[in-house]
């Protein structure tokens, strides 16, 4: 057994120590409240959770009850025994247990049950857990929260209480954790683009975000340079339909493959769905002139908003929303260029990355079983994106079976300052998609051939990247994403006409600006700059407006430094242009 086997860093082991302790904390509810009754309780990523139904709701008050009884379980050090039960009998241990009892009822009738015991306490379950509670460090152990959840996600069925908790080998780990939790909760992008003025998340529109005047400064500068950076990589962008019919979707297969995640509609007595995605829009594109080999690679970008039915309790900031901008593009190429377009793509994704100081790890997802398209076409697309990276330096890890239902796919998981990692580039395969369309190009040798297809999204979604950054930064953006990047204060009205001369100069070069003009103590508005994380702020006073100078402070506090006008503003516009 290799040498980190009973170590955290492996998941394996980390996912059975949690899930031991959901059974720890469904013993200890056991325990205090009788007659709950118990559903699941898997282990996840930093925890575990466990589902229960119970006439007792579990406040904050109650879940250090639950806690400390927890503590005590974890020092009897009870020995946790597997054994197994035909169904009749399974069904007759869990007569007083609904949910378990329909669990049971969905294996197969032949079926030998699995049960973990550990004192008086038994639980379905397949494991695999640790051998005693006693390997769990009590003092280690943390309930988080408790929400509401629905029996097996269905909203037609019961809401049960939801008891979220972490736990670490050791007290120190486990402090770490929580002190992570905090500042996490200090940058949640939800919390921040309310006060930073940025976007809105409203009862009115669940899932769909609401973008103010800042909010789509910051926007409208990640997507100039998302189009300054394409320009350079060779993309033309285009923009198809929001509303597309029947038929194409169909054609497409995402109405067989997808329907419950699109919205429709019917005109003129005609099916109509919402694009979910960009592609098929993409393929008509395409298709609506002849294209030669010497036309490829194609590289076609689109900035689209799609729509997506996601239940509500999956909503979650711009993380997870109903609608958002795909920074879509295709690229149509000969199966000869398709390993040096992928290069091209990764390329393209480390500048960006880069440029916001992300790193990013790469997870390669094969063949799902609801695949279109021969079984020879999927192993080459997989060779092909294996050997592109393996080439390039890159490592990946396998997702086996989660690839797209038209080809296989890498994603690109960003990590950000606290270590978190999001899902965000992603470079789909496509030999499907061209071959429903009958896309076609004329081969050197005067015939049709058929062109490979890859989908690609370097943001992924505009609202979500959004989101990440402003957790990223904690709000204080970079000067050039920014979206007021210098603030004028005057002293006092005698220096109003040179702090807007000031604002003017500034504004002519291209710097956001703004000017407080109100009648407030110089301490009180650079406090507020400081608390909209603006970057710059100048202060005028008499000595400026009679020296033509500004004294700069910054952000990040430190000392004053005064300046000439046109110095500071040398500086900053070089800054904004460098993206430093």
């Amino acid at each position: 057994m290799e040498d980190n086997a009973y170590s955290f860093e492996n998941k394996a082991y980390r996912d059975t120590y949690r899930h031991t302790t959901s059974h720890i904390l469904a013993q200890a509810v056991q325990r205090l409240y009788p007659g709950t009754k118990f559903a699941i309780g898997p282990a996840i990523d930093d925890g575990f959770y466990y589902d229960f139904d119970s006439e007792t709701v579990f406040t904050p008050e109650e879940l250090e009850k639950i806690e400390a009884e927890m503590r005590k379980i974890c020092k009897e050090k009870l020995k946790l025994e597997r054994f197994e039960l035909p169904r009749a009998e399974a069904l007759e241990l869990m007569k007083d247990q609904p949910y378990k009892m329909e669990l049971i009822e969905n294996l197969p009738e032949d079926a030998h049950i699995s049960f973990y015991r550990q004192g008086d306490f038994t639980d379905l379950c397949a494991g695999p857990h640790l051998d005693s509670t006693g390997r769990v460090k009590g003092n280690a152990i943390k309930l988080l929260s408790c929400t509401g959840a629905y029996w097996r996600g269905d909203s037609s069925r019961k809401m049960l209480q939801r008891i979220y908790g972490t736990c670490f080998p050791s007290k120190a780990e486990l402090d770490a954790h929580m002190q992570r939790l905090e500042e996490a909760k200090r940058r949640d992008h939800r919390k921040l683009g309310k006060e930073l003025g940025l976007y809105l998340l409203m009862e009115e529109g669940p899932g769909f975000p609401f973008f103010l005047p800042k909010g789509m400064v910051l926007r409208n500068t990640l997507i100039d340079y998302w189009r300054e950076v394409h320009k350079r990589y060779g993309y033309v962008e285009v923009s198809t339909p929001m509303i597309l019919n029947r038929q194409l979707w169909e054609r497409s297969g995402h109405w067989f493959h997808y329907k419950e995640n699109m919205y429709t509609t019917v005109i003129d007595g005609e099916d109509f769905a919402i694009k979910p995605m960009n592609c098929p829009g993409g393929m008509l594109v395409y298709k609506s002139e002849p294209h030669s080999y010497r036309d490829l690679p194609m590289r076609v970008g689109e900035l689209g908003l799609v729509h997506r039915h996601e239940l509500s309790g999956a909503l979650h900031g711009l993380f997870r929303v109903r609608c958002f901008t795909q920074d879509d593009a295709h690229i149509f190429m000969t199966w000869e260029q398709m390993k040096d377009e992928i290069k091209n793509v990764v390329r393209l994704f480390d500048e960006v990355y880069s440029q916001f100081g992300l790193s990013y790890t790469i997870e390669l997802s094969t063949m799902p079983d609801d695949h279109i398209g021969d079984v020879k076409d999927w192993e080459f697309a997989q060779n092909t994106l294996r050997e592109a990276i393996t080439e390039m330096g890159k490592t990946y890890v396998v997702n086996e079976g989660d690839g797209a239902f038209y080809g296989p796919k890498l994603d690109f998981h960003l990590e950000d300052c606290l270590g978190r990692t999001w899902q965000c580039g992603t470079i789909q395969l496509d030999m499907q998609l061209p071959e429903r369309f009958e896309l076609e190009y004329v081969g050197a040798d005067g015939e049709k051939h058929r062109p490979v297809m890859i989908h690609r999204v370097v943001f992924g979604s505009i609202e979500r990247f959004i989101g990440i950054i402003t957790e990223n930064y904690a709000g204080a953006f970079p000067t050039w994403l920014s979206p007021v990047q210098v603030k004028v204060m005057p002293i006092t009205d005698r220096s109003r006409d040179y702090a807007q001369h000031v604002v003017d100069v500034l504004d002519a070069q291209g710097v956001r600006v703004e000017a407080d003009f109100r009648n407030e103590k110089i301490g009180y508005k650079i406090r507020e700059a400081q608390h909209a994380k603006i970057p710059y702020m100048l202060v005028i006073g008499d000595k400026e407006a009679e020296a033509g100078t500004v004294a700069v402070r910054i952000r990040e506090g430190g000392e004053q430094s005064v300046m000439p006008l046109d110095e500071f503003a040398a500086k900053i516009t070089g800054e904004i242009k460098s993206r430093t």
